[in-house]
């Protein structure tokens, strides 16, 4: 399959100027929950309510490009001389969750965590009707991205790799795979990156698609246009996700998402509690929501992410 590029061509190049910033602001936490949250509050709503990265969030070992589930108390294990406040919050995500799945640290960890839960959520529903939508959601990004000027050799084995991957979990499948193979395939450098790159193309296609109403959010973190802050900290591989990325990307492929914050944040009525935001796809919510909502319990997501300063990684639920 050949490696990976950082960036991908295509023909509607964005205009000279200068680059957007070099460290993408982490995604948005807060105090409150239920909570509503502008995408223009960027960088400066994080740092105001979760001040600066965690300095005292341990580093894991090198992991797999997808780390095997283990127990919620193996994270509670990293803290036990770190912040009593995320101590706390560790307690307090404990009795809603029992287990994680760590993904590598590198930059692309979200949509690591993204595939796999997704992947997982179809091998243990075996909905067929799910993939079949989500197969009519790709044909749309494809034609999204032709459109925007790329040429199809530059991102179709991306999404040939997705779609065999997605369809291998499904037990009418001439070759289906179990678990095991699932784990297996996604740890799998090569399998796993081009899968990534995948989500990347498809996230790419939906910001620049809808630029009017992702350009004054995207202004706000760099001094870029759309196009250049797709093509420098969208689609290159190891380049961070933040809260535009996972907007994007649940609205292109209408998947909601939900992501816990385990951060040091804390509230001024002494109720420390864990900050969660469920980004719901642009179809699923009310018109003008910015797509971050507090979603009724019919609708809340299956996938569940859990975010640190700078790293997602994948949450179960009891």
């Amino acid at each position: 399959m050949g490696d990976v590029p950082q960036a991908a061509p295509h023909a509607a190049e964005g205009g000279a100027g200068e680059g957007p910033d070099p460290n993408p602001s982490p995604s948005l936490g807060g105090c409150s929950d239920p909570v509503s949250v502008e995408l223009s509050m960027g960088r400066d709503y994080y740092s105001s309510c979760c001040g600066d990265a965690d300095l005292d969030i341990p580093e894991g070992p090198k992991l797999p490009c997808v780390g095997d589930k283990e127990p919620l108390s193996s994270l509670a294990a990293e803290f036990q001389s770190g912040s009593p406040i995320l101590q706390e919050k560790i307690k307090l995500l404990g009795e809603q969750y029992d287990a994680l799945r760590r993904t590598r640290g590198d930059g692309n960890c979200f949509y690591r965590s993204f595939m796999f839960s997704y992947l997982e959520h179809i091998l243990e529903t075996q909905d067929k009707a799910e993939v079949d939508r989500i197969m009519i959601k790709i044909e749309e990004c494809r034609k999204t991205l032709l459109s925007l000027g790329y040429i199809e050799f530059t991102f179709e084995d991306f999404f040939s790799i997705f779609i065999d991957l997605l369809e291998s979990v499904l037990q009418g499948h001439e070759a289906p795979i179990g678990p095991e193979e699932l784990l297996e395939r996604t740890r799998d450098s090569q399998v796993s990156d081009y899968v990534v790159m995948f989500f990347r193309f498809v996230t790419s296609g939906e910001i620049q698609r809808r630029s009017e109403f992702f350009e004054p959010f995207i202004s706000g973190l760099t001094n870029s246009t759309v196009a250049q802050f797709c093509k420098a900290s969208v689609e290159p591989m190891g380049e961070e996700s933040d809260h535009v990325h996972i907007i994007a990307l649940s609205d292109a492929l209408g998947v909601p998402i939900r992501v816990m914050y385990l951060d040091r944040s804390s509230c001024d009525t002494g109720n420390l509690s864990v900050n969660h935001h469920d980004f719901i796809p642009l179809a699923n919510a009310s018109e003008g929501d910015a797509a971050m909502t507090s979603t009724p319990a019919a609708e809340k997501p299956y996938i569940t992410l859990l975010y640190r300063p700078g790293h997602y990684d994948i949450l179960y639920p009891k």
